[in-house]
C-alpha cells in the first residue's frame, strides 16, 4: 500500500509532501488544476518513461519519492527483490525514488539502491495498478486474463505445470537419444571394421614397452655377432687360449715338485684355467641371450609398427587400445540395441503426454465452469454502471497441440459487446474510455476477492456520467477499497462523497509563477470542495445541502 508520496519540481509541484492511509482516497479539483501532474509523478516513480518535459522550468532536476508497506515475506514483490540483489528490512518500508533530469538523463533506486528502470517497472507492477482512459496494463492486458480467472475459481495449475515439466523432459531425453542413435548409425560401419581389426590384433596394456625392449636386445645382439665368434674363436677350440692354458698346466705339473717356484707357478696357471673356463661359460651364454633370430626380430618390427599405427590411427596411446577396443565394442552394442530402446523413450513421451492432456482437460473443464461464474458476477456489475446494453463473455479457447504450454491447453480472453448484435471484441478494443474504465472497474469488483496490486488508482473513471451511475461507481470504488486502498481522479461529487480521505488539487500563482499544490480537506472544507462540484463557480446553500446529504447517504 501506497504510504507517502514527496514530490519536488515536478512541472507545476515545486515541493509537496503527502500522506496516504488505507481505503478510498479521492482527488478532485477543477479542469487545468494539475491533477494529471500528480498521477504523473506518481507514474514516474514506477517506472513509467522519462519525459525530460516534467521538469520543472528553471530548475536541473526533479524528483519523485514514494514509500510503501513492506512486502510481505514469500510475496511475489520479495521473491523479486531478493532476485534482483535489493535488501529489504523486514517491517521497514519500501522506498522507491526516481530523478530526472533537465536534460533527459534519470536514475533509479529502491531502498537507496540504483537499479535499472525495468526492474522499477516490474516492482511498480507489484505495487500499484493504474487504470486510465487509455491504459493497456492490469486487466486489460490478455497476458494476465488466465491468472484472474483462476485465481477467480480457485483452480491450481501446479499438476498440470508439473505434468507439462514431465511431458517436456520426456521428449527432450527422446529427441537426444535419437540424434544419438543417428550420429552412431552414420558411424556404425567405421565401428565394425574398427572392432574387427582391433579384435584380430588383440593389443594388450604394457605390449610396446615389452617388444621395444625384445627387439632392442635383438638388435644388440646382431651388433655383438662377429666379437662373440672371434671371442670364442680365441678361448675355445682345440687351439684356442683355454686349451693350451691347460697342456700348459698338466706339464708344469709333471716338474712342480723340482721347485717351489715351479709349484708356485702350477697354482697359479690352476686359477688361470679356472677362471678362464668360467669366462668360457659366461660368453656361451651371453652368446645364446644375444643370439638373433631374423625371423623372429621380423615379427616383433612388424608386431611393434603395427601397433604404433593402429595407436596413431585411433589418436590413442597403445596401451588404450585395448580399452578402445572395449569402448567401440559397447558403442556398436548400444547402436544394435538403439531402436528397441527409443521404443521404451516413446512409450514414456506418450504416457507423460496422456499425463498432461489428462490434468490439463481437467483444468480446462475447470476453467470453463469459472468463466460462466465470472461472466454471471460481471453482468450483475454492468447495468448500475450504465453498461446495461453490454455483454462480457470470458473466452476460454483449446489450443492445438503445438501450443499447449505449462500452464495449460487453453488461451484465456476477456472480450466484450457495447451494444445489441455488436460482435465481441477484445477489452483493447473499445472506442469509448469511459466505458473502457467501467467495464475494468466492474471486473475489479468482480475479481475482488482475488488480490492483486496493493494499491489501485483510477484517473477520471467517471467522465461523462452523472447520477445514478456516478453513484454506482462510487459505491463499488468503496467496496473495492474495502480490502486494500483505492485513489481516485474524479469529477463526480458522488464519487468523492464516498471517499475516505479527500485531497484537493488546486493551482495558485504570484506574479509569473504558478504553482499547483495539494491539500488535504477536513469534513467543513470536503463540504464545500463537494458543493463546488454540484453548482460550479458560485458555491449555493442549495448545493452545500445536497453535499450534506450525499455525505450523510454514504
Amino acid at each position: 500500500m501506497l504510504t507517502a508520496l514527496a514530490i519536488r519540481n515536478i512541472v507545476l509541484i515545486e515541493a509537496l509532501d503527502l500522506a496516504f492511509e488505507r481505503g478510498l482516497t479521492v482527488l478532485t479539483g477543477e479542469t487545468g488544476a494539475g491533477k494529471s501532474i500528480l498521477l504523473d509523478a506518481l507514474g514516474l516513480a514506477l517506472g513509467m518513461r522519462a519525459d525530460s518535459g516534467l521538469v520543472r522550468a528553471g530548475t536541473d532536476q526533479a524528483s519523485v519519492t514514494a514509500s510503501f508497506d513492506a512486502p510481505a515475506a514469500g510475496s511475489a514483490l520479495a521473491l523479486l527483490l531478493d532476485e534482483n540483489g535489493i535488501d529489504q528490512a523486514p517491517g521497514e518500508p519500501l522506498l522507491i525514488r526516481r530523478t530526472l533530469k533537465a536534460d533527459g538523463g534519470s536514475r533509479a533506486f529502491i531502498n537507496d539502491q540504483p537499479c535499472s528502470a525495468a526492474l522499477l517497472r516490474d516492482v511498480g507492477a507489484c505495487l500499484v495498478e493504474i487504470h486510465g482512459q487509455h491504459d493497456e496494463r492490469g486487466l486489460i492486458n490478455p497476458r494476465g486474463h488466465m491468472d484472474l480467472l483462476d485465481a477467480f475459481g480457485g483452480l491450481d495449475s501446479g499438476a498440470v505445470r508439473t505434468a507439462h515439466a514431465a511431458w517436456q523432459s520426456a521428449q527432450a531425453s527422446l529427441a537426444a537419444a535419437r540424434d544419438a542413435l543417428e550420429h552412431a548409425a552414420r558411424e556404425r560401419d567405421y565401428l565394425a571394421h574398427a572392432v574387427a581389426e582391433l579384435t584380430k590384433f588383440a593389443p594388450e596394456p604394457g605390449e610396446e614397452e615389452t617388444l621395444a625392449a625384445e627387439r632392442a636386445t635383438m638388435q644388440k645382439g646382431a651388433r655383438l655377432t662377429e666379437d662373440m665368434a672371434l671371442l670364442d674363436e680365441l678361448l675355445g677350440g682345440s687351439d684356442g687360449a683355454l686349451s693350451k692354458l691347460r697342456q700348459a698346466a698338466r706339464r708344469l705339473d709333471r716338474i712342480a715338485g723340482e721347485h717351489e717356484l715351479l709349484a708356485s707357478a702350477l697354482a697359479a696357471f690352476d686359477r688361470a684355467v679356472i677362471e678362464a673356463s668360467e669366462a668360457e661359460d659366461q660368453l656361451a651364454q651371453a652368446s645364446e641371450a644375444l643370439s638373433v633370430d631374423p625371423a623372429r626380430l621380423d615379427a616383433i618390427e612388424t608386431r611393434l609398427f603395427d601397433l604404433r599405427a593402429l595407436a596413431r590411427k585411433h589418436q590413442v596411446a597403445a596401451d588404450d587400445l585395448a580399452a578402445l577396443t572395449g569402448q567401440m565394442s559397447d558403442q556398436l552394442a548400444r547402436i544394435d540395441a538403439g531402436e528397441a530402446g527409443l521404443k521404451d523413450l516413446e512409450a514414456t513421451v506418450e504416457r507423460a503426454r496422456a499425463a498432461y492432456e489428462g490434468a490439463a482437460q481437467a483444468l480446462s473443464e475447470g476453467r470453463q465452469r469459472a468463466a460462466a461464474r465470472l461472466d454471471a458476477a460481471v453482468a450483475g456489475e454492468l447495468a448500475p454502471l450504465k453498461l446495461d446494453a453490454a455483454r462480457f463473455r470470458t473466452d476460454v479457447e483449446q489450443l492445438p497441440e503445438g501450443q499447449w504450454r505449462a500452464s495449460g491447453k487453453d488461451r484465456v480472453e476477456f472480450m466484450i459487446s457495447t451494444n445489441p448484435g455488436a460482435p465481441f471484441a477484445p477489452l483493447t478494443k473499445i472506442a469509448s474510455g469511459g466505458e473502457l474504465s467501467r467495464f475494468i472497474l466492474a471486473l475489479k469488483v468482480a475479481l475482488a476477492a482475488q488480490g492483486g496490486a496493493g494499491t489501485m488508482i483510477f484517473d477520471e473513471i467517471d467522465r461523462g456520467v452523472g447520477g445514478a451511475v456516478a453513484g454506482a461507481i462510487g459505491e463499488r470504488l468503496a467496496r473495492l477499497s474495502g480490502g486494500g486502498q483505492v485513489i481516485v481522479v474524479t469529477h463526480s461529487p458522488q464519487v468523492a462523497a464516498r471517499g475516505a480521505a479527500h485531497l484537493l488539487i488546486a493551482k495558485s500563482s504570484q506574479g509569473t509563477i504558478t504553482r499547483t499544490g495539494v491539500h488535504p480537506l477536513d469534513d467543513a472544507e470536503r463540504r464545500e470542495e463537494i458543493a463546488r462540484m454540484l453548482s460550479g463557480a458560485e458555491i449555493t446553500n442549495e448545493a452545500r445541502a445536497q453535499a450534506e446529504r450525499l455525505l450523510e447517504g454514504v
